[in-house]
């Protein structure tokens, strides 16, 4: 009875902690309203890596839907559960192996793949390493998305070629990218700007 209840009590609290995705996805500048720290994270991975903060948000959405702590879903035999598609885990859906090289690159200490400024470094880190082995421009965010769900071997391969519906969705990647660009350029100054010690010439 008391150990039923100690994890009730945890579940209870694991919950609590749990950010709700934002209310409307659709638009940047309302994502980064409800959550203003997202949109420092996203600036920051954007100095350090040079990702676009509005492809860093677009990877984001599409990999998770904003919810923190997303999983592929389970595979089943019947009524037998096989276990999940793979390990990826989080914002970023970033999967064990290539989880284990950003940390020992970036390291290990309190990062979290439920964690939104960490899922978005993520991103940054892998996309810079994108271009640096293929190229890849990183204002080309549906070549940019194939790299990252392909892998760098399988984007070389050509592997995407033979997945009709993943290019769709690479494409749906960079229309939201778009989409979030024009809509970050009418807000972003209010957003940049929003600290009381942020002030011209330090902010404009």
């Amino acid at each position: 009875m008391l150990k039923s209840a100690f994890s009730i009590f945890v579940v209870l609290v694991v919950s609590s902690c749990v950010t709700p995705p934002p209310k409307n996805q659709s638009n940047l500048c309302a994502v980064f309203d409800q959550y203003p720290k997202w949109y420092d994270y996203a600036a920051s991975a954007q100095e350090k890596w040079g990702t676009p903060k509005q492809t860093l948000m677009a990877f984001v959405k599409q990999e998770s839907s904003y919810r923190s702590h997303a999983k592929p879903p389970f595979k089943w035999f019947l009524v037998i559960p096989l276990g999940r598609g793979s390990s990826a885990k989080g914002y970023a859906q970033a999967q064990n192996p290539v989880w284990s090289e950003y940390e020992k690159e970036r390291g290990a200490l309190f990062r979290g793949r439920t964690d939104m400024k960490d899922a978005l470094d993520f991103i940054g880190w892998y996309n810079h390493r994108t271009n640096k082995r293929l190229g890849i421009s990183k204002w080309d965010p549906k070549e940019m998305y194939l790299a990252y769900h392909e892998g760098h071997g399988g984007y070389r391969s050509g592997s995407y070629n033979k997945k009709p519906q993943l290019l769709k969705v690479a494409d749906k990647v960079a229309r939201t990218s778009d989409t979030y660009g024009a809509q970050l350029a009418t807000c972003e100054g209010r957003l940049r700007c929003r600290q009381w010690y942020k002030f011209w010439p330090f902010c404009s």
